[in-house]
């Protein structure tokens, strides 16, 4: 019989790359602090006083997410992501690293791969434009090319075998992903922003849903803070989040995308959490852009068809309170710059092509900023 063999396996090296890798990630953070919270200003009609002489009003806050390095919302939501990878030891010094998106997050992952020294690999359809790509490729990254939106999972998964890399999967992993009980999160942020406003806990707070990481988080903190702040979100046309949370169904799908960048999908993703968000609000693609190229005028910059989104359902809200005198406050997101959409969303000729009629949203936000009223 042959002596028993005597096995030792150290891997304590790779814990050096992993500690740099995540110190690289939270230098990162402390250099770009946190984004601004901006006060909207409303109309007199958004002030009042009771009968008993007690004073009343609604605020409106937007958080501008677009002031992170990569300029959008989903840079939170790569960090996490890096974090989370970095540290169950799925990305160690070497690996490739690949997504399924063209989108900003992609945008944001490229970002990070490229600080900490890793490759970056976005898959993504032939069609995509060449103003998506140049962005992820400024960032350190690379695209691989599918013919068909169908592909672009299977591409990533075959890629991350043959390369031995890591497909992060931000659809699957963004609300597990995110620490929602604080640690510096968009929830806590808000609350931390708001404290000294004159209605700090917000009434309600208002967001869209690409992942559902974002709406997660924040249903999840508002729950575990017992927080009296209701949750709504919004989706675009084309989306099935919103006919998945009125009928329970989470196998629905759709053929169609969504023409909002962002936001909307046409399956329910595995981290869109539906129990806990207490309303949905669905919001036309025309209401979407007009309240974009709305906000952009008011705000003197402009903002992306996503914060459009948004924003339909925030002035909504803002109105029903306004209308039953309930004293609070909204808050909402500035997701991205809408200079990224001037070829889209701001342009004239797109919108005829694509047979878009802003003429009835436009009316609805005129009434509202006239009136108090939203007839959408």
């Amino acid at each position: 019989m042959s002596p028993a063999r005597t096995i030792d396996i150290d891997r304590r090296a790779d814990r050096s790359w992993a500690d740099n890798a995540v110190r690289l990630i939270e230098a990162d953070a402390r250099r770009s602090a946190d984004t601004h919270l901006l006060r909207v200003e409303l109309p007199d009609w958004s002030r009042w006083t009771d009968a008993d002489g007690t004073p009343g009003g609604v605020d409106l806050y937007l958080k501008d997410e677009s002031t992170h390095p990569t300029g959008s919302l989903k840079h939170r939501l790569a960090r996490s992501l890096f974090l989370y990878a970095i540290c169950n030891g799925w990305i160690t010094e070497g690996t490739t690293v690949i997504e399924a998106s063209s989108g900003s997050t992609a945008v944001s992952e490229a970002y990070f791969a490229h600080l900490i020294g890793v490759p970056f690999l976005a898959v993504m359809t032939s069609s995509t434009s060449p103003a998506k790509t140049s962005l992820i490729e400024r960032e350190g990254g690379r695209c691989h090319f599918v013919e068909r939106p169908a592909q672009v999972y299977a591409e990533a998964l075959r890629l991350e075998a043959e390369l031995g890399g890591h497909f992060i999967d931000q659809f699957t992993m963004a609300e597990r992903a995110t620490d929602w009980r604080g640690n510096n999160n968009i929830a806590e942020s808000i609350f931390a922003q708001m404290a000294d406003e004159e209605y700090p806990i917000p009434t309600w707070i208002v967001v869209g849903a690409g992942t559902g990481g974002t709406s997660a988080t924040l249903g999840r903190y508002l729950r575990y803070r017992r927080h009296p702040t209701w949750l709504a979100v919004v989706d675009p046309e084309n989306s099935v989040f919103l006919p998945a949370y009125e009928s329970g169904d989470g196998t629905l799908t759709s053929e169609i995308g969504s023409r909002i960048e962002g936001i909307g999908r046409p399956r329910v993703e595995p981290s869109f959490v539906s129990q806990v968000i207490d309303r949905m609000i669905g919001v036309p693609d025309t209401a979407s852009i007009a309240t974009a190229r709305c906000v952009s005028e008011r705000l003197g910059r402009r903002v992306g068809g996503s914060t459009g989104t948004n924003m339909w359902g925030a002035l909504k809200l803002v109105s029903e309170m306004v209308g039953g005198r309930q004293s609070g406050s909204v808050v909402t997101l500035l997701c991205d710059p809408g200079e990224r959409y001037s070829t889209t969303y701001f342009d004239d000729d797109w919108l005829a092509a694509q047979q878009l009629d802003l003429t009835a949203p436009t009316s609805v936000l005129d009434e509202f900023f006239a009136t108090g009223r939203f007839t959408g």
